[in-house]
């Protein structure tokens, strides 16, 4: 039966009931006592959008031109990591999403496919986000793959130096890879549809990553020693497109700007890093002033909903990415719950551009924020 889904609420309580618990809570979770993840939401419900009447709204486009492309929607998915925790064969079903929507497709370094797989099932559709761990001349070895398979946008992550302690993780017992005790047993024998879903599929691995020579993977293993000289060196290595996510410093991102790099994504980790972190939307438009009106800005963290997308295009982003959102609507309903929620939140934002009224995504601007 038809998940009934009318809002990413909806489709993260039925992936709450349909999940292991270990596993909605990896998704669900963050660090600290988590209230950054519910600053981050309120951060968009407090701004207001401004009605306009009498304007003609037929024939409204949500095509978005981004960094050399127009994309079906102002929206795309951002990198997450094994994603097919969400559900068996979710990397699968965020490719065909990315293809019929044509939306850019973030693949994590930690992601449950090969950059290779994930490139011919998306396409110039994919992008491939890049963390450095352990051994820098290994790590490189994930750009020249990326290169080779034809990736032409590389997100470089900066703001995990370390990876933050997650409660709910630890409470749960849950590692990288999965260590499988009793209480996970019965965890996922109370949740057969995934469980069975994984024994057919294969369990949820690392698919780009190397073992240490124990066998084990070290999620925080050398990446508090990525700086900024390390930064230069890879942007004369890589020739394409270099985002870097995870900025919230202003005086960083003029760096950053300076440096050469071609976009920055402003984002804290949806609250995955640092609970006292600034919301993304607080920080943004200081981003917006001090770079530029022209230079390129990528943001998530919070976003639930297509009238948050035009709040966050209004205060100063070029493009918008959502994580949690599409995982839910995968653990929700596989690839029936995924577009189901692209297309609740496009809707969304048509609805709220009639209401503003525009007709052209690409026109939205701080007039259309009411101010008191």
């Amino acid at each position: 039966m038809p998940a009934k889904i009318f809002t990413v609420e909806d489709a993260r309580l039925r992936a709450r009931r349909r999940l292991p618990r270990m596993m909605f809570d990896y998704i669900d979770g963050a660090a600290g006592y988590e209230r950054l993840v519910q600053e981050n939401i309120d951060a968009y419900r407090q701004i207001k959008l401004l009605p306009r009447a009498l304007v003609n709204v037929e024939n409204r486009s949500l095509t978005k031109h981004f960094l050399d492309t127009d994309w079906g929607l102002p929206f795309g998915i951002a990198p997450m990591g094994m994603c097919n925790l969400a559900w068996p064969g979710a990397d699968e079903m965020l490719a065909k999403a990315a293809t019929r929507y044509n939306l850019p497709l973030a693949l994590s370094t930690m992601a449950s496919s090969t950059i290779e797989q994930t490139y011919e099932r998306a396409g110039s559709n994919a992008w491939f986000q890049f963390y450095v761990s352990g051994d820098k001349d290994n790590a490189m070895k994930l750009v020249d793959r990326a290169a080779a398979a034809g990736y032409t946008k590389l997100i470089f992550t900066v703001d995990v130096p370390h990876v933050a302690p997650r409660v709910r993780d630890l409470r749960n017992g849950f590692k990288a890879p999965l260590k499988i005790g009793l209480r996970q047993f019965i965890d996922f024998a109370l949740h057969p549809g995934w469980s069975i879903g994984s024994l057919i599929n294969g369990a949820p691995s690392l698919a780009n990553v190397e073992t240490a020579k124990d066998g084990q993977f070290k999620r925080e293993s050398g990446r508090g020693a990525i700086d900024w000289e390390f930064l230069d060196y890879l942007r004369q290595y890589w020739p394409h497109t270099l985002i870097i996510k995870g900025v919230l410093s202003v005086d960083d991102a003029v760096r950053l700007q300076q440096a050469g790099a071609d976009a920055i994504y402003v984002s804290n980790h949806g609250g995955r890093q640092l609970d006292s972190a600034p919301t993304s939307l607080e920080v943004l438009p200081h981003m917006r002033k001090a770079l530029g009106t022209d230079y390129p800005l990528i943001i998530d963290s919070g976003i639930r909903d297509g009238e948050s997308i035009i709040k966050a295009l209004a205060l100063g982003a070029d493009f918008v990415m959502m994580g949690r959102p599409f995982s839910y609507a995968i653990g929700a309903d596989g690839q029936n719950g995924l577009n189901t929620v692209i297309d609740l939140i496009s809707e969304q934002i048509s609805a709220a551009m009639a209401q503003i009224g525009l007709k052209d995504i690409n026109a939205i601007d701080h007039s259309v924020l009411y101010r008191s």
